[in-house]
């Protein structure tokens, strides 16, 4: 099954109308409605777009997971789309994305949040092969509901709120049932999302480096290369988080954000970002 021939570039969905723009781009087998409470909480004092990023979503299939790709993609439908910089959110696969967007098209940023995910190779690869597996292996021709594909992943997949994460992918259109995410495309260049590649310029705008306290997507071995690229990088760790951290606590997450993009200027230079 393909993505619709009539799906747009970038799917995206506004929240608010008042205050600065927030882009926020989710992580691998995400949409942007993720995002959805997270930018209601950020309303009134900012207004949010949610992404679905290329090959996710409602968003239309490529031939490309690579960063510098979707990168280009997102920059150019930013540019395209507003007068002015914004402030970019990004989480996981979407943080890596941002970090590439940042560097590569800085005028496009003002500033810039990067959620549990650091610059460079992320461990993992083969759990998420194990979860792209276990989703190609559903038998789509023989659901019934929703909840037979929920049974049937049970089998590989014993996290039940990793399941639901999961199947939100999962449509029923006028021919069936269908993936929306593009799982061929995503488990053939796994290691390309879980890699990172390699870049001679630097983001000199305001960086935040958000981390999950019981996630080990982060090390000290990642410091010295996100303040090559992010000289004027701040880091928080949210307590109680694993690597969902806007998940798992939104309301540490929000209270974070709010703090960071509604600062004043000069208060995050003597903040040192």
């Amino acid at each position: 099954m393909t993505a619709s021939p009539d799906a747009p570039v970038l799917h995206t969905t506004d929240v608010g109308d008042t205050g600065e723009r927030v882009v926020l781009l989710h992580g691998l087998f995400g949409q942007g409605r993720n995002f959805t409470q997270v930018a209601k909480a950020l309303s009134p004092e900012l207004r949010s777009t949610l992404v679905d990023l290329p090959n996710h979503g409602r968003s239309a299939w490529t031939d490309d997971a690579g960063y510098e790709a979707v990168a280009e993609t997102v920059a150019d439908w930013m540019a395209a789309t507003y007068d002015a910089p914004v402030h970019l959110v990004g989480h996981s696969m979407g943080g890596k994305v941002a970090m590439v967007l940042a560097v590569t098209r800085p005028e496009l940023v003002d500033r810039l949040v990067v959620v549990d995910i650091a610059p460079g190779p992320s461990d993992g690869a083969s759990e998420f092969e194990h979860l792209l597996g276990s989703l190609a292996a559903i038998d789509l021709d023989g659901l019934g509901s929703r909840g037979d594909a929920d049974e049937q992943l049970a089998e590989r997949v014993h996290d039940e709120r990793v399941r639901g994460f999961l199947l939100q992918n999962l449509r029923r259109g006028s021919d069936g049932w269908h993936w929306q995410a593009n799982l061929d495309l995503l488990r053939d260049q796994l290691d390309r999302i879980g890699g990172f590649p390699h870049l001679d310029a630097s983001f000199d705008g305001p960086t935040l480096w958000v981390a999950g306290e019981r996630s080990d997507y982060i090390g000290p071995e990642h410091e010295a290369e996100m303040h090559r690229l992010f000289p004027r990088v701040l880091s928080v760790t949210v307590k109680g988080a694993g690597h969902w951290v806007h998940s798992e606590q939104p309301e540490a997450f929000v209270s974070v954000l709010r703090t960071y993009l509604l600062a004043d200027d000069r208060d995050l230079r003597r903040r040192g970002a």
